[in-house]
């Protein structure tokens, strides 16, 4: 396991190359050194391979390809190794395109802040030009274990906005060439006999100025098994011993990379904090997904708010890699509370509601998370709760179920002053039954902030604030 460090900049781009590279032994013998040798021989042929004329980089949906170790040689002809690597967003191929080959005419505008991502795919050659000889075939007859799998090889670069090409080739070459000396200690360090454990790339967006950096772990080892690797990471680079930061789950999802269980994430980051005298805000930290009606093909409408919500909290817990568990289904809820005894069995498979205590329960059943329960006598009370969930959000960072009379929602957050009292919570609400289309969703207000007088303020509410596993 490895760190390899990367800083994206506020109007940079980040360039990453991803491919197979076939590791490939014959051994001629069962002696571990033996077999160490000859697995570091292979390893080191291909780091040669990659600082070799036949590492080939394709831009990924354009026409581009770069020879990085062939002078930064390039097709189409107009890139040069000076082109601004920013440039070839241009050749990126759009969904509205119908020609290949042509340049998108999509440039980054100067004052934008977002972080473009540039996808390439690593190649090798297999051919040169020119004659070549007759091929010569002979025949060996011994005995020997072969060894194959295949490297997924996953570089990141992050480059300024005056980086060319061939500056970026450069570093490129070199995080290449480093990831794959890391691959080989972890696979050294992980071998059993003659079964390889296939070294694997994960990336992790650390607090500034710390920024992008690269882990490799040994797949099929699980989290639980890679304690101590992760404490000698937050000694390193000095991260509390509280939070999780180099989890699997904490990797770095990278800016235009579907999720592929079609949830929405962190719908809230598409809205502009409201602006209170000496107020400051206080978010939900991480990551979540947005569950709410009828998702699932499961018509819940009417009676399944309180599941979504603590759906939501759910997905956080397991996207923040604090628990492996799946985030549960109604049927799965239901069961959890029959099985703690605070439900009868007639309990599965029905339209019945549940609170906050419920939700409480089923996260210490199922994720063996704590919770505390703030009670409100009436929801006028709420806006006298800042400093508290203020706290909460600081300190925990998780997502607050509120349940009062017959309406359950999740808030994300609050924005509070504490000279003058002022508040507006975020809201995250579970009652939406449309697409997941978040400008609907925020331009309509199921993802919003929203004042005191949103809550009922005859009505008692109970909140549930789950509690973060002060782990690693």
């Amino acid at each position: 396991m490895v760190v390899v460090h990367a800083h994206p900049t506020v109007t940079g781009t980040i360039l990453r190359v991803r491919g197979p590279l076939e590791l490939k032994c014959q051994l001629g013998s069962t002696d571990v050194l033996q077999i160490q040798k000859v697995i570091s021989g292979t390893f080191e042929a291909l780091r040669s391979q990659v600082k070799s004329e036949a590492c080939v980089l394709s831009v990924c949906d354009s026409p581009v390809i770069i020879w990085p170790n062939k002078g930064v040689r390039a097709t189409p002809e107009e890139i040069t190794p000076d082109t601004l690597c920013e440039d070839l967003n241009q050749w990126i191929q759009t969904d509205e395109q119908e020609s290949f080959g042509k340049k998108s005419g999509k440039k980054k505008s100067k004052k934008s802040s977002a972080v473009s991502v540039i996808n390439l795919h690593l190649m090798m050659e297999v051919t040169n030009s020119g004659s070549r000889p007759a091929p010569i075939l002979s025949r060996t007859v011994q005995k020997s274990h072969f060894l194959a799998t295949t490297l997924p090889i996953d570089c990141v670069v992050c480059t300024s906005s005056d980086s060319t090409i061939k500056d970026a080739c450069e570093h490129l070459m070199e995080a290449l060439t480093h990831q794959l000396c890391e691959m080989e200690k972890v696979t050294l360090q992980h071998m059993n006999g003659t079964t390889l454990l296939v070294p694997e790339a994960f990336h992790f967006l650390l607090p500034e100025p710390k920024g992008l950096m690269t882990v490799i772990y040994p797949a099929g080892v699980p989290d639980s098994q890679l304690v101590t690797q992760r404490k000698e990471l937050h000694q390193q680079y000095e991260l509390p011993v509280d939070k999780s930061y180099f989890r699997r789950a904490n990797a770095y999802h990278f800016p235009g990379e579907p999720y592929r269980d079609g949830y929405l994430r962190n719908p809230h980051l598409a809205l502009t904090h409201p602006i209170l005298d000496d107020g400051k805000v206080y978010l939900v930290q991480g990551i979540y997904s947005y569950h709410h009606y009828m998702q699932d093909r499961m018509d819940d409408n009417g009676w399944g708010c309180a599941y979504r919500s603590l759906q939501t909290i759910c997905s956080w817990f397991q996207q923040q890699g604090y628990v492996e568990h799946p985030v549960p289904t109604h049927k799965e809820i239901q069961q959890a509370l029959v099985d703690v005894g605070d439900k009868q069995s007639s309990f599965v498979g029905s339209r019945q509601w549940i609170g906050s205590i419920e939700v409480q329960a089923v996260l210490n059943q199922l994720l063996s998370v704590t919770s505390k329960i703030m009670f409100v006598s009436q929801g006028s009370e709420l806006a006298s709760k800042g400093r508290e969930l203020a706290n909460h959000f600081l300190t925990e960072g998780t997502p607050v179920m509120i349940g009062g009379g017959v309406l359950a929602h999740t808030i994300l957050g609050v924005s509070w002053s504490e000279t003058s009292g002022q508040i507006r919570f975020l809201i995250l609400d579970p009652h939406y039954t449309g697409a997941e289309d978040l400008q609907v969703i925020t331009d309509k207000g199921w993802c919003g902030w929203k004042g005191p007088d949103f809550w009922d303020q005859t009505a008692y509410y109970n909140l549930c604030l789950p509690q973060r596993p002060k782990v690693i």
